[in-house]
């Protein structure tokens, strides 16, 4: 019998029961590898810009992560606590809650600058890291809240690029407008440090309260309005901005000659303030904000996010969803930086020790255990996606300095250049590698102002109502009116400035970079040392006089750069006379010229001689008369009267530049002659003063008077006058003073008048020249001096100068007869043609010479030498019957002796012309010629 089979045991259980087993098992599973919660805080303002970007980007990018990171083991999980207004104890308490209730591990937020430096201190406190997205301003920073970390850019970094832009424009003055509280406040002492380093100034700076209404706004505005500055930077938030904005425009300044430059934070949220203000407000101003290239990674997350904000807000404007600025890009960048850095962590419950259940007591709130390690993970964390933008923090914060320029033209922001800190300035980024650093405005593009001008605003206006400068002007001295005048109207009781310093002084007025209204108040009775003194002690604002500047005068007062230079100088009586020395014909040229000259001469004669010798008459003949024609016809050139007929080219060429050189020659030394016998002898000079007895005429002024003290002239003889013509007729033809001793200023204005008989002479004393006088630290000086050195630089000066004194101030001829003694090197280019030409000459001669009679030229031996020479000088020293010269005598003489009988030539005589042309062809010859030396013809 069969055994039964065993009963199947999936009959024993129901199917049902057996599914159910499987599931519990897989939810098992499932249970045990979930990634642990990791809780970070959210503080944001739900109406503010800045809160809606962060409350739409944040949760994007936790998504974003965790997409591309599916197998994470913390996620991040949000604990959202709205902080409406940015109220900055509603954000305490927030942030209170969330440590102490919630034991969140860092907290990301609030939105604004105070709230977060409050919630900074409890974050320190409890050891929780609080991670900003926004807050920019340098109010809380790393340094002084350890805890605290900036995912953003610092407000210092902009205030570089700030100060690059009013230089690059040439504003000297402007005036931050700004709000109220710890964000608009705590960038202006950085500001105006920045502007003093590169001489702009701050004349007044404008706080406006957070909750300021329109009238208050418009009170505010109408106050800018009547001053004289017209460069406003604004830093403020965006609700303040829009109302600002607004009342500036209907109050008319968003118009022409204007200019806003606005700052990181209100430049990176254009749309908002475009939605939230009239059309066109902003037409024309100037901002600046963090630069980010857009790639196409960020350029593929904008279309997401901005599908994510309607659906978030879909109130907004639709305008303000297309706008990814800085605060997504930092938002986004801070939400992953969490993520990235809770993956390292290795502790995940957070306990907080010595904590206090229930109580709200900060004393209470307790340290977290996981707050250190948190924090350093968070630090160290570095990444350049998923936006392809750069995270790293330095310090504590994001080292963000690169920033674009641009001009707001209808509802669109126009770059038009980009700031680093090692190349400043440039049109393009990023900028050529091998620039240097910039601050010029050729390195920005072009710019359309308000009211769509083109013209760069001045940046200043003139005030209609203002305290005015009371300028000290002195009583003009009679006879320098061209220096300095006053003219009082009898009806109106009006005092008019005129003359050369008025002029300098609002000419350069003219050229500052804002209005300076002032008024001239007429001195009368006062010495310029004293009138120094009252500028100096507050009794007028300035002084505008020809004052020379001294160093006891600047121990009182301050002076501008002078606007002339001046010096002490000499005025004395010149004549003309001729000079009794007999050898004055002899003076004009030096010694080495006449030697030059002798010896230039002897050598043309020479050259001439050699060139002519063999075939013309008139250079032949006795040793004596050859000598006697080589130097006279060299000498008679000097005056062009040689009569000898010149027959060579050669030498034809050479007489024509010798005759050059001596026409040169001779118009040189008839010039210096006549200047010598006729140039101006001055009758006094300094030393001659010294030791004569004569009485020195001065001006009545210390500084000359001490001068000629310390020169050792006795006091007896020194004699002061108050008017420049007094001593007119003493020195020029009563002859009872010898000199008159000034500053040369002075003195040009009396030698204009009488040229012909007067000369200027500088003495050995400089004065620091004319100045305008400030009290002591004045602002002005230092403007007024750039000014001046604007005017003396260009063509300005001297216009002002031929309008008072003439063209020009010095006598036109008193040099005219000057003279310099004239020396070789004067001519050394001269003697150089014509020597070279000569001897170039003399070697085509030569080698004519030699292949003409090439055959009867010959050295047969050392010892034969000097016999061979002196065969080829008798050679030379006959006639060249080849030459045309001598050809034509002897066609003559054949033509004659056809009319006659022939002649018949007797052999003695053939053997003596035999002998007179044929060369010596042996050494016996020679030996029998050698007592009989050639004789010259």
């Amino acid at each position: 019998m069969r055994p039964k089979p065993l009963p199947n045991l999936l009959s024993i259980f129901p199917r049902h029961l057996f599914i159910t087993s499987l599931l519990l098992i897989q939810l098992s599973t499932l249970t045990s590898s979930q990634p642990m919660n990791f809780k970070v805080g959210f503080i944001y303002d739900p109406n503010s810009p800045v809160g809606m970007i962060a409350k739409t980007t944040i949760p994007m990018a936790l998504d974003d992560f965790y997409t591309a990171h599916p197998n994470s083991n913390n996620r991040v999980s949000l604990v959202t606590r709205p902080s409406p207004g940015g109220d900055i104890i509603t954000s305490a308490s927030a942030a209170l809650e969330l440590i102490m209730n919630e034991k969140v591990h860092a907290i990301l937020g609030p939105g604004t600058s105070p709230e977060s430096a409050f919630v900074a201190e409890l974050g320190t406190k409890a050891k929780v890291p609080i991670v900003s997205p926004s807050a920019s301003s340098p109010s809380v920073s790393h340094s002084e809240s350890p805890y605290f970390i900036r995912a953003a850019a610092n407000d210092i970094t902009q205030a570089h690029a700030i100060t690059a832009l009013v230089k690059a424009f040439g504003w000297r003055r402007v005036v931050p407008v700004y709000q109220d509280d710890e964000y608009g406040a705590s960038l202006i002492p950085y500001l105006v440090d920045e502007l003093h380093g590169v001489e702009a100034q701050i004349p007044y700076r404008q706080p406006i309260a957070t909750s300021a209404n329109t009238v208050d706004i418009k009170a505010i505005l109408t106050k800018l309005q009547n001053e004289q500055t017209r460069v406003f930077i604004m830093h403020m938030r965006v609700p303040l901005a829009t109302k600002v904005i607004n009342m500036a425009n209907s109050v008319g300044m968003m118009s022409d000659g204007y200019v806003w430059i606005l700052t990181d934070g209100l430049t990176s949220q254009l749309s908002w303030i475009h939605a939230n203000t009239q059309p066109g407000s902003i037409e024309g101003v100037l901002g600046l904000t963090n630069y980010y290239n857009m790639t196409n990674k960020l350029r593929n997350f904008r279309n997401r996010w901005t599908r994510q904000f309607l659906k978030d807000h879909p109130h907004a404007d639709s305008a303000v969803s297309h706008d990814i600025n800085r605060y997504v890009i930092w938002a986004y960048n801070a939400a992953w930086a969490l993520a990235m850095a809770a993956e390292h962590m290795k502790q995940i419950d957070n306990q907080f020790v010595n904590a206090t259940n229930g109580s709200t007591d900060l004393s209470s709130m307790g340290v977290s255990t996981t707050g250190e390690e948190f924090l350093h993970a968070i630090l160290n964390t570095t990444f350049d996606e998923p936006l392809g933008v750069l995270f790293k923090l330095v310090n504590g914060e994001l080292n963000l300095s690169l920033f674009r320029i641009v001009n707001v033209n209808g509802d669109k922001d126009r770059p038009i250049g980009y700031y680093t800190p090692s190349h400043g300035l440039s049109k393009t980024w990023p900028a050529e590698s091998n620039a240097s650093y910039s601050t010029s405005r050729n390195n920005l593009g072009p710019v359309i102002w308000p009211s769509e001008s083109t013209v760069q605003p001045k940046g200043w206006v003139k005030l209609t109502v203002s305290k005015k400068l009371r300028i000290a002007v002195p009583w003009p001295l009679q006879g320098y009116e061209v220096f300095l005048d006053m003219e009082t109207d009898n009806i109106t009781n009006q005092t008019t400035a005129t003359g050369f310093v008025i002029d300098m002084f609002e000419e350069a007025v003219a050229k500052l970079p804002y209005a300076l209204p002032f008024e001239y108040v007429q001195v009368r009775h006062v010495k310029y040392d004293n009138l120094v003194k009252m500028v100096g002690n507050g009794t007028y604002d300035a002084m505008v006089a020809d004052t020379t500047i001294t160093y006891n005068r600047s121990l009182v007062a301050d002076f501008t750069l002078p606007y002339t230079t001046t010096g002490l100088s000499m005025l004395v009586l010149v004549r003309n006379e001729q000079s009794k020395n007999v050898w004055l014909f002899l003076k004009p040229l030096k010694p080495d010229l006449w030697l030059g000259i002798l010896a230039l001469f002897v050598f043309t004669g020479a050259v001439i001689w050699a060139l002519e010798h063999r075939i013309n008459d008139e250079f032949r003949g006795p040793p004596t008369n050859q000598l006697g024609t080589v130097f006279y016809f060299s000498f008679s050139t000097l005056v062009f009267s040689h009569r000898e007929t010149i027959i060579s080219n050669l030498s034809r060429f050479v007489i024509i530049i010798w005759i050059f050189v001596v026409f040169i020659l001779q118009a040189s030394y008839t010039a210096n002659l006549t200047s010598m016998l006729t140039v101006q002898r001055l009758t006094s000079n300094i030393d001659e003063l010294l030791t004569s007895k004569g009485k020195i005429a001065y001006q009545t002024n210390p500084i000359t008077k001490d001068f000629l003290l310390r020169m050792q002239f006795d006091e007896s003889r020194l004699l002061a006058f108050n008017k420049p013509y007094s001593f007119a007729e003493p020195l020029m033809w009563n002859h009872t003073i010898d000199a008159i001793v000034d500053e040369t200023p002075y003195l040009q204005v009396f030698q204009s008048k009488y040229c012909n008989n007067l000369k200027i002479i500088n003495l050995p004393y400089k004065t620091n020249g004319f100045g305008f006088v400030f009290p002591k630290g004045s602002p002005l000086v230092t403007d007024l001096s750039r000014a001046i050195l604007n005017l003396t630089e260009g063509d300005t000066s001297t216009r002002i100068t031929e309008k008072w004194f003439g063209e020009p101030l010095s006598c036109p001829n008193k040099d005219s007869h000057s003279s310099e003694i004239l020396d070789i090197v004067s001519f050394w280019g001269l003697f150089l043609i014509t020597g070279v030409t000569s001897m170039f000459c003399c070697l085509i001669q030569l080698a004519m010479f030699v292949k003409q009679n090439r055959h009867h030229i010959c050295f047969t031996s050392i010892n034969s030498f000097k016999s061979s020479l002196f065969s080829v000088a008798r050679i030379y020293d006959e006639k060249d019957l080849s030459s045309h010269t001598f050809r034509k005598t002897q066609e003559s003489s054949s033509n004659s002796s056809q009319l006659g009988p022939p002649m018949s030539i007797s052999n003695n005589e053939r053997q003596f012309s035999t002998e007179q042309i044929s060369p010596v062809t042996n050494e016996a010859d020679m030996h029998g010629n050698a007592g009989n030396e050639p004789q010259i013809m």
